[in-house]
């Protein structure tokens, strides 16, 4: 329960749903109660109304004294049955006031999971897989609602129908009630067993379950792939591996519990048996009336519900504390990157790299090895070099993704650290070498960036990156629906939609981590000469595989190795016939050869 614990904070903030519902459970096992003293009283009567009916067998006054009786008899009926109404109306608002505070808990925590995701840093991310993180914020809130709802309801029910009843029993009859509830320190060693199979079991389940929900997840993400390669059925086969290992995990949780639920019956049974043989002897002895026995019974028909449901309820808490602890995994792990709360300022977008080195923190891997460089405002500074040389991750540390190992980033000669970083992001357009499109229409997916509402902006911001004339040939123009990750565009589509998210928000920093490789040279040509244009006197950063993109920058580094080799303009690395000029003159042979065999 410790894992549960959580939770408790919730409870007090609903404590005005939770205290009333606890009340109505109270006032509803009352009213459950009552019933069993209105059939003793009933049973009683027509024991000594049966006698005295005998006695006045021959005498006018018989009929009347069944005219009596039948009257009393529907008067205790429909006592009972108000009674059954009454405890009907109090359940009623018991569910009304627990069952909608348990929604209300599983909303709050489910916002407050996913605002805890969107605080954790960038390195989280590469070390949990997609599908794991959404079953911690549906399956796992999903179980723990069950314990915050249904769990509890039925928890303070089954305490509270345990107390009334057994306290009704104790006065009219201890030997009666003790030999009643006799088996039920059985029932507490057998709950305290079979707790901790279905706790360990639970937790395996939910493993099983969120290994299944990631690989559904990444299969559907690469359907393309898959397709292509027509793997469909090794990719099926694999699917049945991974469902047989949940239902085998499933299958012996649903042991225990078949086992469980019988048993139960088997001792509630025996109970029922105790009470008529031992109330058949209190009555023999004069202690008790037979209309004890019919009480004593009712109260054991209460119990039974409650007593069957331990079992479920067991089960709901169990589970429910397997998946809050998985939860409070997440909830527990504190963003690496943190931003300071000064007060917004404008970025003018000076950024210099003063003797940095990185190490990525999940794999080890050295992607930087003490770089330094400057780039100003209206300058276009340009970063070409092998994969693997670095790039991306310079992009990474100006967006502030992650923290140097070594060295300092400083915007506008402060310390990227100190910077207000939802206000810097904010001021800076980022255009990934992954393109990443959601399943919206066109329109919204340029509006993303800067959550721009005038159409006019954004027509605008896809003429300047070249894909204006491709959308409104869509049927839809720019109320296209695309498909999950732009699956519905080409490549070359995609990275200018990308690119026109990006300039849409007006940004003073403008990176782009080679996200014009799709695109032809002379589209390339068109949205470089509209950036010159759009970003004067702004902070351009052009990451780039091509020459032809990048020979016009005022500053182009060469990188290889995490380190940088070269750094000048595309004349000055030309003169120093070093690795840019040997990157030069292999491109002019790859785009040679092509014209060659025309």
């Amino acid at each position: 329960m410790k894992d549960l614990a959580y939770l408790n904070k919730f409870f007090y903030k609903y404590r005005w749903r939770l205290i009333p519902g606890v009340l109505f459970v109270v006032i509803s096992n009352i009213f459950g109660i009552l019933p069993a003293q209105v059939i003793r009283v009933a049973f009683d009567l027509v024991e000594e109304n049966i006698s005295v009916y005998h006695l006045f067998t021959g005498f006018n006054r018989q009929g009347l004294i069944y005219d009596i009786f039948g009257s009393s008899l529907l008067l205790f009926g429909i006592l009972v049955l108000l009674l059954a109404i009454l405890r009907g109306l109090f359940l009623f608002f018991m569910r009304q006031t627990i069952i909608l505070m348990s929604r209300h808990i599983e909303y709050d925590l489910k916002n407050e999971i996913y605002e805890h995701y969107q605080a954790l840093s960038l390195a989280f991310y590469r070390r949990h897989n997609t599908g794991d993180l959404m079953n911690r914020v549906t399956e796992d809130v999903s179980r723990v609602r069950m314990y915050l709802g249904p769990g509890i309801m039925y928890t303070i029910n089954t305490v509270v129908l345990f107390v009334l009843a057994i306290y009704c029993m104790l006065t009219v009859n201890v030997r009666l009630a003790v030999f009643s509830v006799l088996p039920l320190p059985l029932l507490a060693v057998i709950i305290y067993y079979v707790n901790n199979i279905i706790n360990f079991r639970s937790e395996k389940i939910q493993e099983r379950l969120s290994s299944l929900s990631s690989f559904v997840q990444e299969n559907f993400s690469g359907i393309r792939i898959m397709k292509s390669y027509v793997r469909e059925a090794s990719v099926r086969k694999k699917f049945e591996a991974e469902s047989n290992d949940y239902k085998l995990h499933s299958m012996s949780l649903a042991r225990v519990q078949a086992l469980f639920y019988p048993m139960m019956l088997l001792l509630v049974g025996i109970s029922n048996v105790i009470i008529i043989y031992v109330g058949g002897v209190e009555v023999m002895k004069g202690n008790i009336t037979p209309g004890n026995i019919a009480e004593f019974i009712v109260y054991l028909s209460q119990l039974t519900f409650p007593v069957m449901s331990l079992g479920w309820v067991t089960s709901l808490i169990q589970r429910a504390a397997a998946s809050q602890k998985r939860i409070n995994q997440f909830l527990s792990q504190q963003p690496e990157i943190i931003s300071p709360t000064d007060a917004p300022q404008k970025v003018e977008g000076a950024i210099a790299f003063k003797n940095v080195s990185f190490i990525y923190p999940d794999t080890g891997i050295q992607a930087l090895k003490n770089v330094s460089f400057t780039a100003l405002p209206g300058e276009m500074v340009a970063i070409i070099g092998r994969t693997g040389s670095g790039k991306s991750t310079i992009a990474n540390l100006i967006l502030r993704m992650y923290d140097t190992t070594q060295g300092e980033v400083l915007v506008d000669g402060s310390n990227i650290k100190s910077v207000n970083l939802v206000d810097y992001r904010h001021q800076v357009g980022y255009v990934p070498q992954e393109v990443f499109l959601f399943s919206d229409t066109i329109a919204n997916n340029i509006a993303f960036s800067a959550d721009v509402k005038d159409m006019p902006a954004i027509e605008q911001a896809a003429r300047d990156s070249a894909v204006y004339n491709n959308i409104i040939k869509l049927e839809n123009g720019f109320e296209t629906l695309i498909g999950e990750r732009g699956i519905t565009l080409s490549g070359g589509q995609k990275q200018r939609v990308s690119i026109a998210r990006a300039i849409a928000k007006h940004p003073q920093i403008l990176i782009f981590d080679d996200c014009l490789s799709a695109v032809d040279t002379r589209t390339e040509e068109e949205i470089l000469n509209n950036l010159g244009r759009i970003m004067h006197g702004k902070t351009n950063i052009i990451i780039a595989h091509r020459i032809s993109t990048i020979k016009n920058a005022d500053k182009i580094l060469v990188m290889d190795n995490g380190e940088i080799i070269e750094q000048g303009t595309h004349t000055d690395l030309l003169n120093l016939q070093g690795t840019y000029f040997e990157l030069y003159e292999k491109q002019l042979l790859e785009e040679e050869e092509p014209q060659k065999l025309d």
